[in-house]
């Protein structure tokens, strides 16, 4: 677990005004990576981090000589790795490189910088609002693990009121391997998804466009360096091959995934779109957001491989979340998106580390740039459901937005936005900036 140190001070501020606004996702205690460019251009695509309502360009940065010297070795063989245009390379570094960098950007941004410092990075600083994306990272693999106990539950007891989890779900953090081609950075649009559904009391199913388009609201991990097949990752040592965590949203089409799901779990119902948010935030920057990881007393224990102290101590991480759906019309009237609902990271029922080892366990090989999903997050109170099918009931109470318009499931044109940060006193706030996906009617 990253412990905390001077880059986590409250009270650091940075020459760029803009990370010292009050409810800025991107003080300098931030400094998230990500992929971009400037919009509508040919420039190449390269690796930049955020600092206020500015993109550190981390090519432009290398040019400048900044980081050179014997002090700043390290830093600068990881900018010039975080600077291509995937973040694989800078992934491989390590724990070590991943630090080296962070900590030479804060001493760079701060506010008592040389002046000749400020003069040289201000030619490296762009606009995000004059920005693009793109995915972060190659991902070679995906997986799409199940975590929420509170989401588990809600969906089994919209089918019986008295229903509970699999056996298996609190033995094990259960996954499915998902598909990578669709992924998508934050703006993604996609065509709602072609399939088979079967109606109650049919005889056969029927092809047809969803009718019951989902969201979900996860969080992404981001493997920085990987394991050799065959050797297992430690729950001791997870946390060194977890780079950093973005938002995630894994669209699903539930009448499509009710159909197909037995035997071999979803496949047509997931893999059409997955969106996730461009900027990834490091382990380190959420140090001060670690909480005591729980397990109920009447619950199973975690197994021996799943279990141990430091898990226990602060296992848990306190990212706040919320959902949010921008409708056609509530664009076009520029009325605003409607909030459906917030939760906390903090509520899953497995870290993040007993995924990464429960994953390796088997000699499953793990590489840079792999990505997790969370699984749905769904906390245990009233408006924290990560689902719309938990919030109206599998369509039996529809939510209402702010203009007075109704959704059972998502409409085309419908636009979800996920936004999620960490606040604790004593600290700054952080975000994760937003993961927005938008909903264009079916091709058949």
């Amino acid at each position: 677990m990253s412990a905390l140190n001077h880059t986590h001070d409250a009270d650091a501020r940075s020459w760029v005004d803009s990370a010292n606004a009050t409810g800025c996702d991107f003080p300098i205690q931030n400094l998230p990576h990500a992929v971009f460019r400037r919009a509508g251009s040919a420039e190449a695509f390269r690796g930049g981090v955020a600092i206020g309502d500015q993109v550190l360009d981390l090519a432009a940065l290398v040019s400048t000589q900044q980081l050179d010297g014997p002090a700043h070795g390290a830093a600068r063989d990881a900018a010039r790795a975080a600077a291509l245009p995937a973040l694989n390379d800078f992934f491989a570094l390590g724990k070590g490189a991943w630090k080296a960098l962070r900590h030479a950007l804060f001493e760079l941004l701060k506010h008592d910088a040389p002046s000749a410092t400020v003069q040289a990075l201000r030619d490296c600083l762009v606009p995000q609002a004059e920005v693009e994306y793109t995915v972060p990272a190659r991902i070679g693999d995906y997986t799409d693990f199940y975590t929420s106990i509170d989401h588990a539950l809600n969906i089994s007891r919209l089918m019986n009121p008295d229903g509970d989890v699999t056996p298996n779900f609190r033995w094990i953090p259960t996954a499915y391997h998902g598909r990578v081609s669709t992924i998508g950075v934050s703006g993604q649009r996609f065509h709602r998804p072609m399939g088979q559904a079967m109606a109650p009391g049919a005889k056969a199913p029927t092809y047809q466009a969803c009718a019951r388009l989902d969201y979900e609201l996860e969080m992404g991990v981001w493997i920085g360096t990987g394991n050799a097949q065959g050797e297992p990752i430690a729950l001791e040592h997870a946390g060194e091959h977890i780079f950093g965590i973005c938002l995630l949203n894994d669209w699903s089409a539930r009448d499509i995934q009710f159909w197909e799901m037995a035997p071999l779990g979803p496949f047509l119902a997931k893999n059409f779109a997955t969106t996730i948010s461009p900027w990834i935030v490091t382990m380190e920057a959420l140090a001060p957001y670690r909480q005591a990881w729980t397990r109920a007393a009447g619950d199973p224990q975690p197994l021996p491989y799943l279990e141990d102290a430091a898990n226990r101590e602060s296992g848990a991480l306190d990212i706040r979340l919320e959902v949010w759906l921008e409708s056609e019309k509530a664009r076009r009237e520029k009325t605003g998106p409607s909030r459906l609902s917030a939760t906390s990271f903090r509520h899953q029922y497995w870290s993040v580390a007993q995924m990464v080892t429960h994953h390796t366990m088997g000699g499953c090989s793990l590489n840079p740039g792999d990505l997790f999903g969370s699984g749905t997050i769904s906390g245990p109170g009233e408006g924290e459901a990560g689902a719309i099918i938990e919030l109206a009931r599998a369509g039996q109470s529809p939510v209402t937005l702010a203009n007075g318009e109704q959704r059972s499931f998502l409409e085309d044109g419908d636009a979800v936005l996920l936004r999620g940060w960490c606040e604790k006193p004593g600290h700054a706030r952080i975000g994760f900036g937003e993961s927005r996906g938008t909903v264009l009617p079916a091709r058949n």
